[in-house]
């Protein structure tokens, strides 16, 4: 059966789509060409993932721009400008270094979307360590299986969730030395064997320069949902952001004006690939929705 193509005048454009000639774009297209839409670390760095998210758009035009709007189960809202999320990821990433994390460590992540979280992910990356999502909907035997798979050595999450699901795996847990609370409601914690969040960031230097980094260095760890057995770890390297960038404009034709909310939650993949980088890396507002769907 013939189908009928649906063909859109481009008079009704009132934004013209990054997509906007399919064969065109199609026959032009190129990795290499794909590549040349990011900047790269300064002097020959190499390619970061949170250098193209957040540095080069703080240093540019687009430093006072939105970059996420977060809206709390509770009515709450708070926004970051790209500036802001410099500062606080270069905090963040100092954070690590002080601890004595390294590159190629893994940094777990067990939150819902707070902007904890997504500072966590950033700095995490400028640190060239390697961070993993975890769905915050997961029971203690799923956290403790990707957490022993993915040998976690540092861990952030809530006071909640760490009363609730963690603290009773430390002692299966060998490799996880650090465990970075967020207080809930932002309140102060002091829970043994732990560190506070907030704590540690107002001690940290907002000025961090990320070291160079190969495009194949490890950057993301994320897990397949384990319905079929033993759950199984896929790593993403540093150049995994061109696909990540080049999608978001041509696939989700983000324009730099857009204001975009990814549904999907940071502890799956599209979570983080399309609710954290792709919109980054375009340089559009996100919004960032705590509240349960």
């Amino acid at each position: 059966m013939a189908w009928e193509t649906i063909i859109k005048s481009r008079r009704d454009w009132t934004v013209v789509p990054n997509l906007h000639d399919y064969g065109q774009v199609r026959t032009a297209f190129s990795w290499e060409r794909a590549r040349q839409g990011l900047d790269g670390l300064p002097a020959g760095g190499g390619l970061n993932i949170a250098h193209e998210a957040v540095d080069r758009h703080a240093a540019h035009s687009r430093r006072d721009h939105l970059a996420i709007r977060w809206l709390g189960r509770n009515g709450e809202r708070r926004d970051f400008t790209y500036a802001d999320l410099h500062g606080l990821t270069n905090r963040f990433a100092n954070v690590l270094q002080e601890l004595g994390v390294a590159p190629g460590d893994r940094v777990f992540a067990l939150a819902g979307r707070i902007p904890e979280l997504y500072v966590a992910a950033l700095g995490t990356l400028k640190n060239r360590s390697v961070f993993c999502p975890l769905f915050s909907a997961f029971g203690p035997e799923p956290l403790r299986a990707r957490m022993t798979i993915g040998q976690s050595q540092v861990l952030v999450t809530t006071e909640s969730l760490y009363r609730r699901k963690v603290e009773g795996l430390r002692s299966s847990l060998p490799d996880l030395r650090h465990v970075i609370l967020v207080g809930d409601d932002r309140k102060p914690t002091d829970v043994p064997g732990t560190q506070d969040y907030c704590r540690l960031m107002d001690k940290a230097s907002d000025r961090f320069e990320i070291a160079a980094t190969a495009p194949e260095d490890k950057a993301l760890l994320h897990f397949t949902s384990g319905t079929t057995g033993t759950p199984k770890g896929a790593v993403h390297v540093h150049n995994a952001v061109v696909a990540h960038h080049i999608t978001g404009k041509l696939a989700l034709d983000l324009q730099e004006h857009d204001i975009f909310w990814c549904t999907a939650d940071p502890g799956w993949v599209t979570g983080t690939s399309y609710g954290i980088i792709a919109p980054l890396t375009n340089g559009v507002t996100s919004i960032i929705d705590e509240a349960d769907f």
